[in-house]
């Protein structure tokens, strides 16, 4: 078993499901002190994170992960315990085996043998690592981001271990991501019984030609390096259960993923303007969880495809798609991100699953991002 697979399995084993962390970062940690790296743990709340360096001087590369993961799902349609890591026909079964404790592993084991072999290196190398990236993402990535900026301190080139492959190992690295802005809103009726709808305003009735607009609405075209932003409605609820009763409240919540050609507030005119054309009575509270960012080529975009090519043959898909990442606390501190991992096919399903060759590739991958950066 090779030092990444078993260290995988290590942290797998142990049932950090957010926020919680069971020791996973002590396992980093403890390794990471051993390379000479200083360590500082930082618990907010019920969050554990730690921000760890080593090096002298030089650019700031830092590797970026979590070590939570979201919960299990029916126990029945697993084909074996979610926390006991289990080897079937070349694929790692368990919760966090691509999402994301393989790429952890794969980070501690690469910087072990860099750092074996270039025990003076150039620059200097970080880790960011939070239990808080499943959840509220509150107390975590970006708590940690808001003190390094606060003392000054800078991270030049990050690698988020996030699983972006789609197909193969190394299929796709992603080089930035659509911000996500979120609205919880409250339509006002007026209950009543269904019978005498005169006497009665139905919330639903209200929203539905205003719904029906925001989701077929085209809001943008996109950029070259971004999909068009898109508007999603995620919950829905209104009525009291009885079949008589027409409700005097209807809750939903919705997301839009925007690409830059869109702004916060021009968002919120837009939305907030077609509900009004409707004649919906409403209250609308917004929810910002990350603004867009995006690594232009450069010298760690360009580290990272080599490091892929050398172990895949091929370079990768620079993608900025899918959901957001811990990479939108660290761009604003003016770091290049990028996020390169294992595939992303199983992850919060049951019977998540990685390959176990890929977990070793990933390792190879990253040992050549460190060197190309500092070798």
């Amino acid at each position: 078993m090779s030092p990444t697979l078993e260290l995988t399995r290590d942290l797998m084993a142990r049932r950090s499901v957010t926020p919680a962390d069971e020791g996973c970062q002590e396992v980093m940690i403890r390794r990471l002190r051993a390379l000479g790296f200083e360590v500082e743990p930082l618990r907010f709340g019920t969050v554990s994170n730690f921000w760890a360096h080593r090096g002298e001087s030089g650019p700031v590369f830092c590797f970026a992960g979590h070590t939570d993961v979201v919960p299990t799902g029916p126990l029945e349609e697993w084909r074996s315990d979610p926390f006991v890591p289990t080897i079937r026909d070349g694929l790692l079964y368990g919760r966090g085996a691509a999402d994301m404790k393989s790429g952890l592993a794969a980070m501690i084991t690469a910087t072990e043998a860099f750092v074996a072999a270039h025990a003076r290196h150039r620059g200097r190398i970080a880790f960011l690592i939070t239990s808080d990236e499943e959840g509220p993402s509150v107390e975590g990535t970006k708590r940690v981001a808001a003190l390094l900026a606060q003392r000054g301190e800078r991270i030049d080139w990050c690698l988020v271990g996030e699983p972006s492959s789609e197909v193969s190992i190394g299929d796709t690295i992603k080089i930035g991501r659509r911000g996500s802005f979120s609205g919880r809103l409250t339509v006002h009726g007026v209950q009543g019984h269904v019978a005498y709808p005169q006497l009665a305003e139905n919330p639903v009735h209200t929203l539905a030609p205003a719904l029906a607009e925001l989701t077929s609405r085209v809001w943008d075209q996109g950029s070259e390096h971004f999909d068009p932003t898109s508007f999603q409605v995620s919950n829905l609820n209104a009525g009291t259960g009885a079949p008589n009763v027409i409700p005097g409240e209807l809750k939903a919540r919705f997301n839009l993923r925007y690409s830059p050609v869109q702004t916060l507030e021009g968002l919120k005119e837009t939305v907030e303007g077609i509900l009004r054309k409707h004649g919906v009575r409403y209250t609308l509270e917004w929810y910002l969880s990350g603004e867009p960012f995006y690594t232009p080529p450069g010298a760690l975009s360009e580290a990272v495809c080599q490091a892929v090519r050398a172990v895949t043959g091929a370079p990768p898909r620079l993608s900025t798609g899918g959901g957001t990442s811990d990479g939108r606390f660290i761009a604003p501190l003016g770091a290049q991100v990028v996020e390169l991992g294992v595939v992303n096919a199983s992850i919060h399903k049951v019977n998540e699953h990685v390959r176990v060759s890929d977990i070793d590739a990933l390792h190879r991958m990253y040992l050549n991002v460190l060197g190309n950066l500092f070798g």
